[in-house]
């Protein structure tokens, strides 16, 4: 159980300004949270292979198909300062 003083610290090095009444909720909210790290830590896992994702995949990319764009003039078209095929945009950056 998680006293009234670490969450008093832990709210400080959060940078947190919790009223009192927040403060017990917060206590309570943290106890809940380390009793439920504690079941987790009573579950067997010997054996059980480290895995990055709970279901296996294999690929979630989509492939790489070439598809017509539009066309330069249509996309310039709209452009307030063209310089050919470019577009101008004011100098943000200093010499």
């Amino acid at each position: 159980m998680i006293s009234r003083d670490d969450v008093v610290r832990v709210a400080r090095l959060a940078r947190l300004a919790l009223e009192s009444a927040e403060l017990e909720v917060m206590r309570t909210q943290l106890t809940g949270i380390l009793a439920y790290i504690d079941t987790l830590r009573a579950v067997d896992i010997e054996g059980v292979e480290p895995t990055a994702h709970a279901v296996p995949l294999v690929n979630v990319m989509r492939e790489d198909v070439v598809a017509p764009s539009f066309a330069l003039e249509a996309m310039l078209a709209n452009a307030p300062d063209r310089v050919g095929g470019l577009v101008r945009v004011p100098r943000i950056l200093e010499d």
